[in-house]
């Protein structure tokens, strides 16, 4: 692939990328808004919990119609969409007065959160060539990691400035010194708008356009993104017929039963993982161990970069090892490390340092391989037809369980103890490691059409 065809992928995948940033971005800035928004609101503990949560909901209210919508008006009105409500959410959280309407712009933003979270993956696959399709793919994950650091970043250096400025009147003062809060999610709507001017520069899913009969401009997409190779896809995608609408009811059939199987138990596994306990306990694990922090968003950054860095392995290595031998990896890695966490603390040995080495290697682990290979194997296992939809029914499941885990965790921590949750969540990796080594077919190097005809070949 020469250097214009490389730039252009690049810009694509960039864009679409920041998708994922916002993702991060959006669902981490409320660990430093929150003492603040509780202090100045008064929050009673049942209007804190539903201002973090509110926008939870709002991403399940959007996974639940964005898979179908996009199979139905494209991936770019999706993008699109999306943009414009993180942009919204963004605004109005910045400049609304009253705690309802506060909670009325997180609930927009979660919906965004819900569209990118199907949409960008999805589209990534759809426009990547077979050869760097995981790699691109990964490149969401990296994005949502990026999207947490600046997030915690960004919180940070806000807090020190409005501690070191005296406020006058007018907005800016507002926004950035006197209700700093305000200024942390004022950030996300300059990402927001960058992600919807970005959007006007890159072109719809070739495969979408292909299956609604617009090949002649799905096949130009094609080429140019593959440099001039599209023989083995036109023949695949113009062969069928046009527009076919696939139901959900074709995901239980016989041909997709395991891939949707697939879909369904790796964005569940990944969740009860125990990656978001891990992410919330590590700053207090930190500390314990004996390193001393000048504040929580310090830990916050630490544990940010360590599982930005890491998944930069999985983008390394993931379409030359493959899927198949990162998972495995990964779940055996998870598995250990959290067997060892586990002992740690039953053993009383918090401020060892095998228990700083045995969560870094969790987050290891965790970033380049159950973390971002849950996208990447639900985004090309499905058909183009149906393929929104699919994804949209695993990232659902991922939600509905990042919310049983954030219900089940403090029980199982007060009634279980530390060790015992960790050695749950450590249960969980080894029945993935033994999901992943039944069900999952290795898909790297292959084109999207290739994989679809496995599953008829394997059912044949």
């Amino acid at each position: 692939m020469n250097n214009s065809y490389k730039t252009y992928l690049g810009l694509i995948t960039l864009v679409a990328s920041l998708g994922g940033l916002l993702f991060g971005f959006d669902m981490a800035v409320i660990s430093g808004v929150l003492p603040f928004v509780e202090k100045q609101f008064n929050l009673t503990p049942l209007q804190e919990g539903w201002f973090v949560s509110s926008a939870l909901v709002g991403c399940i209210v959007g996974v639940s119609f964005s898979g179908d919508l996009s199979d139905r008006l494209g991936r770019k009105k999706l993008l699109f969409l999306s943009a414009v409500l993180f942009l919204f959410s963004a605004m109005g959280c910045s400049l609304v007065s009253s705690l309802n309407w506060l909670i009325a712009s997180r609930l927009v933003g979660g919906i965004g959160v819900g569209i990118a979270s199907i949409v960008v993956p999805l589209y990534l696959s759809e426009i990547s060539p077979a050869a760097i399709r995981g790699r691109l793919v990964t490149f969401y994950q990296l994005a949502i990691t990026a999207g947490i650091l600046m997030a915690y970043i960004t919180n940070s250096l806000l807090l020190n400035y409005s501690e070191h400025h005296t406020a006058m009147s007018g907005i800016i003062d507002l926004v950035y010194i006197k209700e700093i809060w305000r200024g942390m999610f004022s950030i996300g709507g300059l990402l927001a708008l960058l992600f919807l001017i970005g959007l006007f520069f890159v072109p719809e899913s070739p495969r979408w356009l292909i299956r609604k009969g617009r090949s002649m401009e799905g096949l130009a997409i094609l080429k140019k993104i593959n440099n001039g190779k599209v023989e083995a896809i036109e023949a695949a995608l113009t062969g069928e017929k046009h527009d076919e609408s696939g139901s959900y009811k074709e995901l239980l059939s016989p041909k997709l039963r395991k891939a949707m199987l697939l879909g369904i138990l790796l964005p569940l596994f990944s969740q009860f993982s125990g990656i978001n306990a891990i992410i919330y306990y590590g700053p207090s694990i930190l500390n314990d161990a004996g390193i001393a922090l000048s504040n929580s968003f310090l830990g916050q950054i630490i544990f940010g970069v360590a599982n930005m860095i890491f998944t930069l392995i999985a983008i390394w290595k993931v379409d030359d090892w493959g899927r198949r031998p990162l998972y495995l990896i990964g779940t055996v890695g998870a598995t250990i490390s959290l067997l060892v966490t586990g002992f740690m603390f039953y053993l009383g040995l918090t401020t060892s340092i095998f228990l700083i080495i045995s969560v870094t290697l969790f987050l290891a682990c965790f970033a380049f391989s159950i973390g971002p290979l849950k996208f990447v194997v639900a985004s090309e296992i499905f058909p183009t037809n149906i393929r929104g939809k699919a994804l949209g029914v695993s990232i659902m499941v991922m939600w509905v369980a990042d919310t049983i885990m954030g219900q089940l965790t403090p029980i199982l921590l007060k009634q279980a103890g530390t060790p015992a949750t960790f050695w749950v969540f450590a249960f969980f990796c080894l029945i993935a490691f033994f999901v992943v080594y039944k069900l999952l077919p290795e898909t790297k190097g292959k084109s999207l059409e290739e994989i679809e005809s496995f599953w008829d070949e394997k059912r044949s």
